[in-house]
């Protein structure tokens, strides 16, 4: 009897153990909502976190963060951070990842849709997602805080220039080029000046424009924009500063070097 018995208990063991769910591990290519999952290699993810210059003072989302590397390897810098992720699989996955890495404390997931999501905070995007992903998010990137850094894998934002771009080196063979994008100040339109106006035409961070000043009118040159710092030469003097909401300042290099400022003509 005590034998058939350890034998029932035994087989109720070995059956239970075989209906218990096995736990969720993500597989490359498959569906997600709006692109399939397919995982940054590790070199990449830190050489874009490197361009972005993650630091422990960052705040740092992901959208559709997949696996949650981006946001695990930028926990592990000091950052805080949160992915935003459609598969509630995927999500259970990236916050067993954080709790293996021991940064469960700084890297935060989240269940949601992408498009619907509050980046407002975020001082870095980590991204990976297709142009057409990228073109409709771009009215929220633009609407970041100025100098903001948005670092994405292999594709660009369309008709937006990368401020800067390079490739992983080492152990990657696949998805190895790194996009930064530093939010730019909205500066367009028309500023006074002491003596003068500043007429700015702006597309992202590249500016065109003239400068009127004491009667003489100038072609802005080498006029851009990295974030709230803006840069343009016009009739020989070089003019850098920086913006703050309707107000600009900086310093002149050339002839006649000294202070500058500008206020918005509203």
């Amino acid at each position: 009897m005590l034998a058939m018995l350890c034998l029932a208990a035994f087989s109720a063991l070995a059956i239970a153990a075989e209906e218990a769910p096995k736990p969720f591990v993500p597989v490359e290519g498959q569906a997600g909502k709006d692109v399939v999952w397919v995982p940054t290699p590790h070199v990449l993810v830190e050489k874009m976190l490197d361009l972005a210059k993650v630091t422990e003072k960052d705040f740092v989302m992901d959208l559709g963060s997949g696996d949650g590397r981006n946001i695990i390897a930028a926990a592990k810098r000091g950052a805080r951070g949160i992915g935003v992720e459609w598969n509630q699989d995927m999500v259970e996955y990236s916050r067993r990842m954080a709790e293996k890495e021991g940064v469960a404390d700084k890297a935060q997931f989240v269940q949601g849709d992408m498009y619907e999501a509050d980046i407002s905070k975020a001082t870095v995007l980590a991204l990976f997602l297709l142009p057409e992903n990228l073109e409709r998010l771009k009215p929220k990137f633009l609407a970041l805080k100025p100098g903001s850094r948005i670092v994405m894998n292999a594709f660009d934002i369309p008709e937006w220039k990368p401020d800067v771009t390079e490739r992983a080196e080492g152990d990657c063979g696949a998805w190895c080029t790194a996009h930064l994008y530093i939010v730019p100040a909205k500066v367009e339109g028309k500023w006074k000046l002491t003596g003068g106006e500043l007429t700015l035409q702006q597309k992202y961070q590249t500016l065109t424009g003239t400068l009127a000043l004491n009667g003489k009118r100038a072609q802005l040159k080498d006029a851009k924009l990295e974030g709230d710092r803006i840069k343009f030469t016009a009739g020989g003097v070089t003019y850098v500063g920086r913006v703050n909401g309707n107000a600009m300042s900086g310093k002149t290099k050339g002839s006649s070097g000294g202070a500058w400022s500008a206020s918005r003509a509203l």
